[in-house]
């Protein structure tokens, strides 16, 4: 018998879950608070070039030799990835200005791919399974209010408020955010606290990316990977499209603190003063700067999250209580145990959840 089952959240997990539960014939609704689907997955194009060149500001690899799903689920897409640019040699900067150049042993990197047209590729095409009317962008999900059988999910857009029911919700959201919603009967303290407690992954960071007319560095020998004991940027890798521009990313060691105190064009003056430090006068003149700063995302961070990670979270599935068994499941990158934090984790948090919903309702 067909359910009926809301997704909160349209980021990778939620539009996979979506995706699975839909293929199985069941009624599907997808919330998502933003205008745009993807959730932490970005991908921007530069405001002067190729719109199919875009540039990932969020998430941009997958790992094929140990990450399997998100793999097959790109040949099944018929999607087209391409393996990360990683010849030649990293530069170091250990001390302010001291440059070094060293050729890792090739035993040392492991194979990553990138996607055509960015990682926004992969949910654009799981969102295109799914019927136009069951994703509900700019809707606000505000409370979850459990009847004898089934939820009633309200929510806000525009300004108007409304309430549907439906057999089974599946939250995928950061756990943290997962508070923003009303929740009746309420979780356990139990239950809270270990939403609480459980890091975003990368919210607290902010990602750059440098464009230029070539990937300059490739003809000087080098990879385009850096690694930054001082400047803006800890860490640098190319990130240029297949053809086309070059481009150079970095994640920052600046915290969100200090990020928000510099502002936004000091921040990137930085980078590009580090850029041209450590690549040569030849980084001096890009096309763009793109950037976001993840820590100032309302719908990603929350201010516990600003606060730098000093070790990698312990990520797994989080159980609700036994009173919303079986109406309330828990999605997302963060519920996964071995891949937490990646793409690999929030698709097999999906396959989780609805293998959970079938020994139930299946």
């Amino acid at each position: 018998m067909t359910q009926s089952i809301a997704i909160i959240g349209a980021g990778v997990s939620g539009l996979y879950t979506a995706s699975l539960l839909q293929q199985m014939g069941q009624a599907v609704t997808v919330y998502e608070a933003r205008d745009r689907i993807g959730g932490r997955i970005v991908s921007m194009a530069a405001t002067h070039g190729d719109e199919t060149d875009r540039f990932d500001l969020g998430p941009t690899w997958y790992w094929p030799d140990t990450e399997t799903v998100i793999t097959d689920l790109v040949a099944e897409l018929g999607l087209t990835a391409f393996e990360q640019h990683t010849t030649g040699a990293m530069v170091l900067e250990r001390q302010a200005g001291a440059i070094e150049h060293h050729l890792l042993a090739p035993d040392s990197i492991v194979p990553s791919k990138r996607l055509a047209g960015g990682m926004e590729a992969l949910v654009t095409a799981i969102a295109a399974r799914l019927p136009a009317a069951s994703l509900r962008l700019q809707t606000r999900v505000t409370k979850l209010e459990q009847t004898e059988q089934q939820v009633i999910v309200t929510s806000i857009k525009d300004g108007r408020t409304t309430s549907e029911t439906y057999d089974s919700v599946v939250i995928a959201l950061p756990p943290r955010l997962v508070e923003r919603v009303i929740i009746e009967p309420p979780f356990s303290e139990t239950v809270q606290e270990k939403l609480q407690t459980t890091p975003t992954w990368m919210a607290g960071q902010a990602k750059a990316l440098v464009v230029y007319d070539t990937p300059f560095w490739r003809e000087a020998g080098q990879s385009g990977f850096g690694m930054s004991w001082v400047g803006a940027l800890q860490e640098i890798h190319d990130a240029s499209p297949q053809n086309g521009p070059g481009a150079l990313f970095g994640f920052l060691r600046l915290t969100a603190e200090e990020r928000q105190s510099l502002g936004t064009e000091v921040v990137k003056a930085r980078i590009l003063e580090q850029l041209i430090t450590m690549y040569g006068e030849a980084a001096r003149h890009p096309r763009e700067v793109l950037y976001y700063d993840w820590a100032q995302d309302p719908d990603t961070a929350t201010p516990a999250d600003a606060r730098p990670l000093t070790e990698f979270p312990q990520y797994g599935p989080i159980a609700v209580d036994a009173n919303w068994q079986g109406r309330l499941y828990l999605a997302g990158t963060e519920t996964d145990s071995a891949f937490g934090g990646h793409i690999e984790g929030a698709l097999r948090s999906a396959k989780r959840v609805v293998s959970e919903w079938t020994m139930r309702h299946g």
